[in-house]
């Protein structure tokens, strides 16, 4: 059985370069909030609120976990597959879903279809999800969703893996790049690059960088980071610009989180005794990173916050 840390610092916190001491909070450790559910993913604060939701694909429901209680209960169920969330620039969740949608639920509770199709197709299975300053949304398509029945229900893909936006004031779904397997994304703090995890590129998975032209487009796409044989996942970006990277590597002692530097070097790394699909900050002021693991919900308080939009 997993325990927790009682010696400061945590030795689950690991600094390989001296950049990253900065953020590691010397008396703050790696807390399991829940635990018991079977894939974990798509972590979201609400602040307002004080809580956070998150998914359990193959169970078909999004979770709350509540920070003055600790209470842990279902927020929906069926969720429609729900993966990754995030919220809009007004609040509202938004919602990618394996069952080939992604929503966005309205302050009643009603859920609103914002994409479905493309050119008369039916999405594969949105994965990940991103809201930028303007109000678009951009999410990834890969078909991991289809291909069997455990997150999702089993279909033929129609479509190429394409990451897409949804423009903020007129609705309109276009194509921004196509990639091999895409997943995770996030843009920069000033949002002039657009990060993405390619998990099915061979031989070896890692992380793209593009330059984001006039606010819309994406342009000279490059390696940012290659994985090696690790699995990145979900990420999110705080205000330094460090990529907080869900990793796995089938190892207790390499599990958990990763952290680059805008550089593309690996400067951390937060070890978790399962792999961790994603992350999102969060807590009153952003500076409580949750890592949604196979299995569980974890947290971490540390030296910076999140940008906005993820």
């Amino acid at each position: 059985m997993w325990q927790g840390s009682t010696r400061y610092p945590d030795p689950a916190i690991e600094i390989l370069d001296a950049s990253f001491e900065r953020y590691r909070v010397f008396s703050a450790a790696v807390e399991r909030l829940a635990t018991g559910f079977r894939w974990c993913e798509g972590p979201v604060w609400f602040g307002d609120g004080r809580y956070l939701l998150w998914s359990d694909i193959p169970n078909n429901r999004i979770m709350k976990w509540e920070e003055e209680t600790g209470a842990v209960s279902v927020f929906r169920k069926p969720s429609n597959f729900a993966n990754g969330n995030t919220r809009d620039r007004q609040g509202r969740l938004v919602t990618c879903e394996h069952g080939r949608r992604v929503t966005r639920t309205e302050p009643d509770g009603a859920i609103t279809v914002l994409a479905d199709r493309f050119e008369g197709k039916p999405l594969n299975s949105p994965n990940d999800v991103v809201v930028k300053s303007d109000g678009s949304i951009w999410f990834t398509d890969p078909p991991f969703g289809i291909l069997g029945n455990y997150e999702g229900i089993k279909a033929e893909p129609e479509l190429p893996q394409n990451v897409y936006r949804i423009d903020g004031a007129t609705g309109a779904l276009s194509v921004v790049a196509t990639a091999r397997g895409p997943n995770g994304l996030a843009f920069s703090p000033d949002e002039s690059r657009f990060y993405l995890v390619e998990s099915r590129a061979t031989p070896n998975r890692g992380l793209l960088v593009y330059d984001v032209v006039g606010g819309t487009r994406l342009a000279n796409p490059r390696g940012f980071i290659d994985a090696g044989p690790g699995t990145p996942d979900g990420f999110r970006v705080d205000v330094d610009g460090n990529l907080w990277c869900g990793w796995g590597m089938g190892r207790e002692d390499l599990d958990g989180v990763v952290v680059y530097n805008p550089d593309g070097r690996l400067i951390g790394r937060i070890r978790l005794p399962e792999r961790c699909a994603n992350v999102c900050f969060g807590g009153r002021m952003r500076n409580r990173l949750f890592m949604a693991g196979s299995q569980s919900l974890y947290s971490l308080y540390v030296n910076t916050q999140g940008v906005a939009g993820g």
